[in-house]
């Protein structure tokens, strides 16, 4: 904290260089025939080279001598109190001016900040308003909190010795301030963060992550409070007017920015609390999510500090924000792909047609899913390549996710050779229906073998099965398991596969008869085999996944 301090002092010493209200205008007669001569009169008269209020009064009316003084003098050290500079060259110099608005001789010099303050003509000549006047006092003690205001009363008007534009007691008074925001850090560091601690236990875990943003975040709130009292206790310096808006717009923007940076940190303890959460479900797109969460709000953080801060200079928002607007459509109709993205992937996280592992297969390529990002979803492929696809592209596209499956399909076509035996396709199909039900991993329901076509080059048998399992790699190990099984069996039943293949009959001639098939002879029948061969398989790689 006492870099924080060293960084006050170094920002007061950087103002302290005159920046006060010292009008070159000679003297102003009194003739208060327009807001600007009133205001004049009333500034010049109140400066510490020209201190005469008794002249500044005079455009107080319906209060006595000394009370109309008072007023003149707290009107003074409100506006100063406040930053409130007043350019004396956009002050109106007619006698008829009306308000733009009203239409009546109304004069505001800040309708945003003091509303209540204005001038009216009255006989002919520019006054404070009555009602004004009734409100000096309130105004007062709001600028001037804790009872300072009676501070301010006894601080002298002028005819001190002044420094680089301050007197000596207002550089006391800033020491004393400093001293003051040390204390007060003191205090915060005692009891406020302790508290801040204890509230946001529920968002801290073993990690050093959240204890730190835990201290982050109690230590920026410690910086706007201080901010906020020195922002609060400033007026009573008295600074010059000059200097004074300058510091009140200084501390201003550094307390956006604490509110800022304090609300980055918040979210950064939120979504370290959610993504805790986020890792206990079963949905790993919510890991995905909470990173883009994070930089849409932190995008909205930081545009909604830096509009206050533009706002706090005066800058025209609402015509910027037009502009912006007008350049974004712009912008959007020359990008239209990066917009469609966008709104791709908030479809994808919508939607959640895959999750993170989840195997894909869009638009003829196929990967596993491994990151979704704010524009792209990066695809793992067979080879290990990573594939960055646009999210538009796979929010416009069927995509088949075969990690929701709840089952593996197993089914194919065996071709076999004209040359075997119904008796054989009956015991190989029957073999096929056994090493099926033999294997753990198979779902009973819904399988089946069997004989479906008399092919161009084969005699087909078609089997179909579900594989109870959840992971790509071990439906391979069980496919491959099975297949093998399956070639087996067709081994011990000297059955041989037909391949794609085009046979040429000649008719027999008289020097060539036709040739006779040779017999294929079993080591014993085909019950015998077929049950030798079932009893002694066995499948290790079968076990089910949870």
């Amino acid at each position: 904290m006492l870099h924080n301090l060293k960084i006050y002092i170094l920002f007061l010493i950087f103002l302290l260089p005159s920046l006060a209200l010292s009008q070159s205008q000679s003297a102003p007669s009194i003739d208060l025939d327009s807001p600007y001569n009133t205001m004049f009169v009333h500034l010049y008269y109140l400066q510490a080279d020209s201190y005469q209020p008794e002249l500044a009064a005079k455009t107080i009316q319906g209060l006595d001598s000394l009370s109309a003084i008072e007023a003149a003098i707290e009107l003074k050290q409100v506006l100063d109190g406040k930053g409130l500079y007043i350019h004396l060259n956009l002050l109106p110099q007619q006698n008829d001016y009306l308000d733009s608005i009203s239409q009546q001789p109304f004069y505001t010099p800040f309708p945003k900040e003091l509303p209540a303050v204005y001038l009216e003509k009255t006989n002919g000549k520019w006054y404070f308003s009555n009602e004004t006047i009734k409100k000096i006092p309130g105004l007062h003690k709001k600028v001037y909190p804790f009872g300072t205001d009676f501070i301010v009363n006894l601080i002298p008007g002028g005819g001190q010795q002044r420094f680089l534009g301050l007197a000596f007691w207002q550089y006391l008074s800033i020491a004393i301030l400093l001293l003051f925001a040390w204390l007060f850090n003191q205090i915060v560091s005692t009891v406020i963060r302790p508290l801040i601690k204890k509230g946001l236990k529920r968002f801290l875990d073993e990690g050093d992550k959240s204890k730190q943003l835990v201290l982050s975040i109690a230590r920026f709130v410690s910086l706007i409070l201080i901010t906020y009292l020195v922002r609060l206790l400033l007026p009573i310096v008295q600074l010059p007017i000059g200097m004074a808006k300058v510091s009140v717009l200084a501390l201003n923007v550094v307390l956006t920015v604490f509110f800022v940076l304090l609300a980055l940190r918040i979210l950064d303890l939120i979504m370290t609390f959610f993504g805790r959460y986020a890792r206990q479900t079963n949905h790993k797109m919510d890991e995905q999510l909470i990173p883009i969460i994070r930089r849409a709000f932190w995008f909205l953080f930081v545009i909604g500090g830096l509009v206050q801060v533009l706002r706090l200079l005066d800058v025209n928002v609402t015509a910027l924000i037009a502009g912006i607007s007008i350049g974004g459509l712009a912008l959007a109709l020359a990008a239209q792909d990066t917009v469609k993205n966008l709104i791709g992937s908030l479809m994808i996280f919508i939607d959640q047609p895959f999750q993170i592992d989840d195997y894909i297969e869009w638009g003829g390529m196929a990967g596993t899913v491994v990151e979704v990002g704010f524009r792209t979803t990066r695809i793992k492929t067979s080879d290990t390549s990573i594939i960055a696809v646009p999210n538009g592209t796979i929010a416009n596209n069927a995509v088949t996710n075969k990690g929701m499956r709840t089952y593996r399909l197993f089914n194919g076509i065996l071709g076999l050779k004209y040359n075997t035996s119904q008796e054989a396709i009956r015991f190989y199909i029957k073999g096929l229906h056994g090493i099926l039900d033999k294997h753990p991993a198979i779902l009973q329901e819904n399988k089946y073998v069997h004989l479906t076509a008399l092919a161009d080059s084969s005699i087909s048998v078609t089997y179909k099965a579900y594989i109870d399992l959840k992971n790509f790699e071990s439906e391979l190990q069980i496919k491959e398991d099975l297949l093998m099984a399956f070639m087996a069996l067709a081994e011990k039943l000297k059955i041989e596969f037909a391949f794609p293949s085009s046979s040429i009959y000649v008719e027999m001639t008289p020097d060539k008869p036709i040739p006779t098939t040779t017999k294929v002879e079993l080591e014993g029948n085909y019950a015998t085999i077929l049950h030798s061969y079932l009893e002694r398989l066995s499948f290790d790689s079968g076990e089910k996944e949870a």
